[in-house]
């Protein structure tokens, strides 16, 4: 994952924002407790989105608590976790695992396949229960190093590869708000591989890495790339909207329409003055 679908803890209140970091915190539980604490390498926030949303979709029943842990031994910390938490976490583990492998065969790094020894005792229970996924995974990871190997000028196929993955992964369970979550899935992935292209765009260039907007660097592109990424989101959030959330909607809105703009708006400061 890419790190962009985090919450502007300074638009919540005290109370939302202390529930959003209860939410990282019981996951990060459940990451060391299911797959040994090198798992926890794996942990970011982007799957606390998933947990905050298909909790909220589904509500199951929620244990939680406040303690202290290795990285903060000193100072106990709220969490909370159910159902979903375990699940976002086995997905956490399993596409960590399947990324080391894919940077170990593209760049042959040596941390990268340490790293998937670490996780791959965890990543084969997880391949048992959740097949489907995993398959997605595979499939999505395997068309993304065969572009990126080939160095295409194509956003819209690499964008395609990374929604499927998303969108299978946004699927908890076959029921009647599947295909609304695949969907969602689908267009929020696309928008996070463009908006990810676009924020490495400088760095890819001068390192000579694969980036599918190779062509558009030293142009002035802050107002071309937020309209492709505001067209994206625009989808995503059609499907969001679909969905009967109550529980935490308020910060799942905080994240899609504030957060995942933030280091957008960082990057690009005149975009902002402009507005």
């Amino acid at each position: 994952m890419f790190g962009y679908l985090t919450a502007r803890t300074d638009l919540l209140d005290d109370e939302r924002a202390a529930r959003y970091k209860a939410c990282y915190c019981g996951l990060c539980r459940s990451l060391r407790s299911r797959s040994g604490l090198s798992a926890g390498l794996t942990l970011n926030y982007d799957m606390s989105f998933l947990v905050l949303l298909l909790s909220s979709l589904y509500e199951p029943e929620e244990t939680g608590g406040c303690d202290g842990c290795l990285a903060h031994p000193f100072r106990p910390r709220p969490w909370f976790s159910c159902e979903i938490t375990d699940y976002a976490a086995d997905m956490n583990v399993a596409l960590g695992y399947l990324k080391c492998l894919d940077n170990w065969n593209d760049d042959g790094s040596l941390l990268a396949v340490a790293e998937a020894g670490l996780l791959r005792r965890a990543d084969g229970g997880i391949r048992a229960r959740y097949p489907r996924q995993c398959r997605a995974m595979e499939q999505a990871l395997g068309a993304l190093s065969v572009i990126e190997k080939q160095r295409l000028d194509a956003p819209d196929e690499a964008a395609a590869a990374f929604g499927m993955l998303m969108g299978e992964i946004f699927v908890l369970r076959d029921d009647r708000w599947s295909a609304v979550l695949r969907a969602m899935g689908d267009a929020l992935g696309r928008f996070l591989y463009i908006m990810d292209a676009c924020m490495d765009l400088g760095a890819d260039t001068l390192r000579d890495r694969y980036n599918p907007f190779r062509r558009r660097y030293g142009l002035e592109n802050a107002a071309y790339f937020r309209d492709v990424l505001q067209m994206l989101l625009g989808e995503c959030l059609r499907h969001y909207d679909r969905l009967p959330l109550v529980r935490d909607k308020d910060i799942l809105d905080n994240i899609l329409c504030a957060g995942v703009w933030a280091q957008f708006d960082k990057k690009y400061p005149t975009e902002m003055k402009d507005q």
